[in-house]
């Protein structure tokens, strides 16, 4: 497998994680999802700026930078709401 491959898989495992976490042990479940999105972080970070598959346009990386970290903040909103 390709690097790119195994960030796809590390991705939703880290979610997965977090989830598996907060439904199998006594975690409320927010709080492992909490911890699965900043688990996952990095390899979005990897992905999106440290090692691009392809030459993309600053836009579209700026856009799935905002979008990840919205979805971060929600998650931690959602977990301290």
């Amino acid at each position: 497998m390709y690097r790119y491959d195994w960030i796809l898989v590390a991705i939703p495992v880290a979610l997965l994680s977090g989830w598996a976490i907060g439904v199998l042990t006594t975690v409320p479940i927010e709080y492992g999802m909490v911890a699965g999105v900043l688990l996952a972080t990095p390899f979005v970070y990897d992905a999106i700026f440290r090692n691009p598959p392809l030459p993309e346009s600053d836009v579209q990386r700026a856009f799935a930078a905002i979008l990840w970290h919205v979805l971060v903040v929600w998650t931690v909103i959602a977990a301290v709401w």
